[in-house]
């Protein structure tokens, strides 16, 4: 099998990009990127490795020989895992693709609260020279929900601050040292209280899906700061638009909602104490170099090296 077959919803920059990284890794395969949706299903019919943007579970219907999904993200909540598993179709993901840009934008978050930035930001806008102190992040304490390769990463960036790191994940035994102290699901209020930070970091299951509500926060405090780098339902959002309305803690940063866009009438445009970017922290202009690496990596498992799909990387079923 020397075929790649991308969605017809990549886009065709996307693509160009894509298969320019994969001409190097894999010179004998060829990348086929159909544009319309007809003209994907038909050439659906005989693949047998789909790259993709997205993947409704019909496409199934059109799809007799597929054996392999790698999709173009880190998290698959939107693929439809189960239907792919009945069929012995192999997902696979991204996973760790935006850990780099993520951890860097955690700590531009963490610098913009620490030292003002986000004060000087809306005095400029309103052409006000006014002095104010800023902080310094240096010994803080971090908490991170989530150690995988985001929260990884951001341990090794944090260190640099030398802050005292906290983390929560589900088995804290293979923490390896990551963290300075490292706690299960139910050691997250003690976390929340007493970190200056608390990083979200997790995937979306039904165990994180409100993971963070009044509690949590009303633990965090009036000097803390929430950054979700995960998912927007992993936090209680009107429970966080009041926290944060009341002081109940001290700011937000945010890059993931509830609802994508966020709507208009959110009440988070207009606070003071809050950071918002539109779910961009894993843009990179070497993300699709770095997917290319992964991809070329399973299809060698797959198709050149005689592994089966259990060896296959990042593996979602």
């Amino acid at each position: 099998m020397n075929r790649l077959l991308l969605t017809h919803t990549v886009s065709r920059s996307a693509a160009d990009e894509l298969r320019e990284a994969l001409a190097e890794a894999l010179p004998a395969v060829t990348v086929e990127h159909p544009r319309t949706e007809d003209a994907f299903r038909e050439s659906l019919r005989d693949a047998e490795a789909v790259v993709s943007a997205r993947f409704p579970e019909e496409l199934l219907d059109d799809a007799p020989e597929l054996e392999w999904v790698q999709a173009l993200s880190a998290g698959v909540d939107s693929y439809p895992r189960d239907a792919l598993a009945e069929r012995d179709v192999a997902l696979t993901t991204l996973s760790g693709v935006h850990s780099e840009p993520v951890a860097e934008q955690v700590v531009g978050y963490l610098l913009a609260f620490e030292r003002g930035l986000l004060t000087g930001m809306h005095q400029q806008h309103r052409t006000v020279w006014e002095r104010y102190s800023g902080g310094e992040l240096m010994k803080k304490t971090l908490g991170i929900v989530g150690l995988g390769a985001i929260g990884t990463r951001v341990t090794e960036l944090a260190d640099a601050f030398e802050m005292n790191l906290l983390g929560v994940k589900r088995d804290p035994s293979t923490n390896h040292g990551v963290v300075d102290e490292c706690f299960g699901p139910d050691g997250l209020a003690e976390v929340c209280e007493r970190s200056d930070y608390l990083l979200l970091a997790c995937p979306l299951t039904d165990e994180t899906r409100g993971l963070v509500g009044r509690e949590e926060l009303r633990l965090l405090g009036e000097d803390g700061v929430l950054v979700n780098v995960a998912r927007g339902e992993v936090v209680d959002q009107d429970a966080l638009v009041s926290a944060l309305q009341y002081h109940v803690v001290g700011g937000a940063a945010l890059d993931v909602f509830a609802t994508e866009p966020l709507p208009a009438d959110s009440p988070l445009w207009d606070l003071s104490n809050v950071i918002l970017t539109p779910h961009m922290a894993g843009s990179s202009p070497k993300y699709m170099e770095r997917a290319a690496t992964i991809v070329a990596a399973n299809y060698r498992t797959l198709y050149e090296n005689g592994g089966t799909k259990a060896h296959l990387r990042n593996l979602a079923n």
